[in-house]
């Protein structure tokens, strides 16, 4: 069984800065995407930052400049450095993990963690 728990979030003031940690844990395979998404209240989830398994990155050009997306592959976690925060970045952040669904199927399992608050207000 594949569990993502999620750690770090919390309030913070404009312009401060928080980490983001999950780390994953029961899966048989190499992980292949890692991520985090946000879903602010009202608003529809979106993509915040990637990181491939080799380390390629792709983010959300709000967050471009601002957040930085890691992954260490030996202990399966992936973490969210945000800085220059914004009142717009309020959230609930998820992390996510795309793992193969076996050694023969090539099809990708995406998995969630529960979700960690992220208040940015002064």
């Amino acid at each position: 069984q594949v569990q993502l728990v999620e750690s770090g979030g919390g309030l913070v003031q404009p312009g401060g800065s928080l980490r983001l940690s999950c780390a994953a844990s029961g899966s048989r395979f190499s992980i292949n995407r890692m991520g985090w998404y946000r879903q602010a209240p009202g608003k529809e989830r979106e993509l915040a930052a990637r990181i491939t398994s080799d380390g390629n990155t792709n983010y959300a050009d709000s967050v471009k400049g601002r957040f930085t997306i890691s992954r260490d592959n030996a202990k399966n976690t992936v973490s969210l450095q945000m800085n220059s925060l914004k009142p717009e970045d309020t959230a609930v952040y998820y992390c996510y993990a795309d793992i193969p669904r076996s050694s023969f199927v090539p099809d990708l399992l995406r998995y969630w963690g529960q979700g960690t608050q992220v208040t940015v207000s002064s």
